[in-house]
């Protein structure tokens, strides 16, 4: 068994305790809403919360990939391992270009334009390059 300290001291949960605490003092309504009306307005509630939070956050890499929130479709044929992959790629994180972070060695640089070693400047300085030089 292990003890779980639940939610005692921590603010947020102390809210939503008062909160609910102040609900049982409400008169109860005999209205009665079918589950079918009230979940999608619950549904688009939480939805533009979550928007609106997310809209708070234009410095996170991942707001440029998607900044509608619930409109992400994933196709069938790719695996969730490609999408990882795919993803990384365009938020810019791969092995090459932040192994750095793990090892404490400096920040790479591309050795022939002295750029800082990132997926754009591989993909469109290097390899460009490389292949103008190739013809």
């Amino acid at each position: 068994m292990c003890w779980i300290p639940s939610h005692v001291n921590i603010s947020g949960s102390e809210r939503a305790d008062i909160a609910a605490k102040s609900a049982l003092s409400l008169p109860i309504t005999g209205m009665k809403i079918p589950a079918e009306e009230l979940i999608p307005g619950i549904s688009k509630f939480c939805m533009n919360e979550w928007q609106d939070m997310w809209d708070c956050s234009h410095g996170n890499k991942l707001y440029s990939l998607c900044p509608k929130v619930g409109t992400v479709k994933h196709s069938k044929t790719l695996s969730r391992c490609d999408y990882v992959f795919i993803y990384r790629l365009r938020v810019g994180h791969c092995r090459l270009t932040h192994s750095y972070l793990l090892s404490g060695d400096n920040l790479p640089t591309c050795e022939f334009f002295g750029l800082s070693l990132t997926v754009v400047v591989v993909v469109v300085v290097c390899f460009t390059c490389d292949v103008m030089s190739a013809t």
